[in-house]
């Protein structure tokens, strides 16, 4: 894809008369454990990230290296996340929401217009769009879809050295097989997402956890 094609959505909106327009999405709304991110940008006229693209498609280097460049070169930037106590409290839809309105409304020079991953619209302070497959689409969703996905994975190594035992920084607290056998070894820990593990833990396996 082309850098015009990759910006087209961004076009659009500019034609609309808004001058600030940000790609917003998300990273870990699946996993088992620990809070979901979002991550907003907000992508100067000129800029040179060869390579962007839907962080999925990416090689964890190659989101590392992006992550720096987009970071250096984003007229604004904002990454947030929801807790994994906010999704067992209001669903993992609406905790991917309020991720996204935080990172949004973190931005600094302010945006206009919203362009967000997926087929929905999350409640937002300024006018938008849902895009279905926008992280490979709209440049400055793929920007936003590294930042939020390194920032995660960064966060599960962190997390990693708390808890080792899970092994968070190989499995980043997806549902993998290794997750849930460590998950039936040692129960939850706090940070594991229990409106999640309803479905793989018996109920005396989920009172039974690693504590802080």
């Amino acid at each position: 894809m082309s850098e015009a094609e990759h910006l087209i959505y961004e076009a659009r909106a500019h034609s609309k008369g808004y001058q600030f327009v940000c790609g917003v999405d998300e990273a870990g709304r699946g996993p088992l454990a620990a809070p979901v991110y979002a991550a907003a940008v907000l992508l100067p006229e000129r800029f040179d990230l060869p390579g962007l693209d839907d962080s999925k498609k990416l090689s964890a280097k190659k989101r590392e290296s992006l992550y720096d460049a987009i970071c250096s070169q984003a007229a604004a930037w904002c990454v947030a996340s929801a807790s994994e106590q906010e999704i067992d409290e209001v669903n993992i839809l609406q905790a991917t929401f309020l991720a996204m309105r935080r990172a949004v409304e973190g931005l600094h020079p302010a945006a206009e217009y919203a362009l967000i991953d997926g087929n929905r619209m999350p409640p937002l302070p300024i006018p938008g769009e849902p895009i279905i497959k926008g992280d490979s689409l709209s440049a400055s969703i793929s920007a936003a879809s590294i930042l939020a996905k390194v920032s995660r994975d960064r966060y599960m190594v962190e997390i990693d050295r708390l808890y080792p035992q899970y092994q968070f920084a190989k499995h980043k607290g997806y549902g993998t097989k290794l997750h849930v056998e460590l998950l039936k070894k040692y129960g939850p820990c706090p940070i594991h997402r229990k409106s999640f593990l309803k479905k793989i833990l018996a109920p005396e396996e989920l009172q039974r956890g690693q504590k802080l």
